[in-house]
């Protein structure tokens, strides 16, 4: 019998112009710079440190990337691993591996050698592509994992000509220069681009695209396996959510990482599928973003919220004019109001809150941008998108109003872990993906995720979601990053623990903070202690790391 579809309340509230459903082309996904060259042309697809490179100049990158890796005996099915941030040649080799009909893995520049040759031997990885400023340690780990081949390039080999002839003499200056020889089983990125005449290779919208390893911040990571057509169908459902986006003129600021899937597809697909400009800067630092929005004046700035915050508190802000930023969508950890509102009248755009997981390429859910949107909500489903909070024990699905586990389902869902059967079967259950998050959803088919499941705090038998407690912290005004785990507790099992980082030139004492929660909390959710940090530890995309923090406390706790 099959099941019945569950209601779409939400479908009423989407934005005019947004469908409920979207075609999704059979195409590969290097085809999006294939189309974006015959459709936007000459238009610069790329901005990096003064050099601008077009649409079909890159389509031209990315064929000779793709017979100079053919030429090393990639294949299809051949997994590349990138160890790249945001530059002209992370795009290049991204399509240009597609191109050849492999694999795409992308790492955190910023791992450790175990880490990386972790990834590797997992990923079964026989190429390496990487800055010559971290060659040695991907060198290390690649030898480990019996990488055939590691492709180098310096980040400079792509700016303008200034910048390349100066950012050698800086990073030189600041001990950061690396000089590779040539050697066997490494290459030059330049030298792949002098080959030619790339050989067709037939790919399948349902073969692999990218395997995607999650952050790490609930166990071991393990690589997602994202099909073409689970990013496609992802880029697609994102660029259907602003029906005022106008294909061919936008300009869109790349400070997310393209190596996590919120820059892959918000940012790197969903950019040159509209043939928007990508400005790329390297890393997130206020003072690169303040000077890439006084020069090229974005008008899409997609972040997560400590990158907003950082830009708020910074003191040049208010000499660079934001007003060109009409629209952004905030993901990976919750949007607080405070800096929704303050970002909002610094841009006088529109700064929406959205929700994704590697699992789901990532994009499940998002506020509508011009209509209805409530505040601390995820949003809705995007097109093609079903979601339903379901009981975490049995699956049964739940009334709205009660909290329970957020499954969803959809063309971007992945096809399963990498060589991971079991824990494949775990998340993937009648075509549902259990996203670990709890969350409700209200009558109008808004759905908030009050925590993941596992950072659920419990003090003597009652639940405490962290966000609930780092929401009030942040209308405080010295506030300026705010985390809340639960610590040991002889009495109770767990109680709340706050960490936060001050605005710059505030002070306020930790009992000030506790005493303003308790005029805002219930007594069990109020923190038992907070502790005052310079800063507040965070994955390179920002997203604040509560497990970080707990295992600090844990790790006190048992040296008692």
């Amino acid at each position: 019998m099959a099941e019945v579809l569950p209601e779409r309340p939400w479908l009423r509230h989407y934005d005019p112009g947004v469908p409920a459903h979207l075609e999704i082309p059979e195409m590969p996904l290097d085809q999006v710079v294939r189309r974006a060259a015959r459709t936007y042309g000459t238009r610069a697809a790329v901005v990096f440190f003064g050099r601008r490179i077009s649409f079909v100049e890159l389509d031209g990158l990315v064929d000779r990337f793709c017979a100079g890796l053919q030429g090393l005996g990639v294949r299809k099915g051949t997994p590349v691993s990138l160890h790249l941030p945001n530059c002209p040649q992370f795009v290049i080799a991204y399509y240009g591996v597609l191109r050849a009909g492999g694999v795409v893995v992308p790492h955190n520049p910023l791992y450790t050698e175990p880490e990386i040759a972790r990834q590797l031997q997992d990923s079964g990885a026989e190429v390496a592509v990487t800055l010559t400023l971290l060659y040695p340690r991907v060198a290390d780990a690649a030898k480990q994992a019996k990488v055939r081949e590691v492709v180098v390039t310096g980040i400079h080999e792509f700016m303008g000509p200034v910048a390349r002839l100066l950012y050698p003499l800086k990073a030189r200056r600041e001990g950061q220069w690396v000089a590779v020889r040539p050697q066997p089983g490494v290459r030059r990125f330049s030298e792949l681009l002098r080959a030619a005449n790339p050989q067709p290779v037939p790919v399948d919208p349902e073969d692999p695209a990218a395997y995607l390893y999650t952050g790490g911040t609930t166990g071991v990571p393990k690589a997602a396996v994202l099909t073409h057509r689970n990013l496609v169908a992802n880029l697609l459902q994102a660029a259907s959510w602003d029906p005022h986006l106008r294909p061919g003129q936008e300009v869109a600021l790349a400070v997310l990482p393209f190596f996590h899937s919120y820059g892959m597809t918000s940012v790197l697909n969903f950019s040159l599928w509209m043939g928007a400009t990508l400005v790329l800067i390297p890393r997130f630092d206020p003072k690169l973003v303040l000077e890439a929005v006084r020069r090229h004046r974005p008008t899409l700035f997609h972040g997560v919220p400590t990158m907003y915050i950082a830009l708020l508190n910074t003191p040049e802000l208010p000499r660079v004019s934001f007003r060109s930023v009409r629209a952004g969508i905030s993901g990976a950890m919750g949007l607080p109001l405070e800096v929704q509102r303050q970002w909002e009248a610094v841009t006088g755009g529109r700064l929406v809150e959205g929700y994704g997981l590697t699992e789901a390429s990532p994009v499940t859910h998002c506020n509508p941008l011009y209509g209805t949107r409530k505040p601390g909500s995820i949003g809705v489903p995007v097109p093609d998108t079903d979601a339903r909070v379901v009981d975490p024990e049995t699956g049964a699905p739940l009334p709205p109003g009660e909290v329970g586990e957020l499954v969803v389902r959809g063309p971007q869902v992945m096809r399963g872990y990498l060589n991971r059967p079991e824990e494949t079967a775990q998340v993937l259950r009648d075509g549902w993906l259990r996203t670990g998050d709890m969350a409700r959803m209200d009558e109008d088919g808004f759905f908030y995720v009050v925590d993941r499941k596992k950072e659920m705090i419990n003090v003597g038998g009652l639940k405490v979601f962290p966000r609930e407690v780092e929401e009030v912290l942040y209308q405080h005004p010295a506030v300026r990053e705010a985390a809340a785990v639960g610590v040991p507790d002889p009495a109770r099992g767990e109680v709340v623990k706050a960490f936060v980082a001050l605005k710059e030139g505030h002070q306020v004492s930790e009992q000030e903070l506790v005493e303003f929660c308790r005029e805002r909390l219930a007594p069990h959710k109020v923190p038992r202690a907070v502790e005052v940090r310079p800063q507040l530890p965070k994955t390179l995309i920002g997203k604040v790391l509560r497990r970080a923090l707990a295992e600090e406390e844990r790790a006190k706790a048992g040296s008692r």
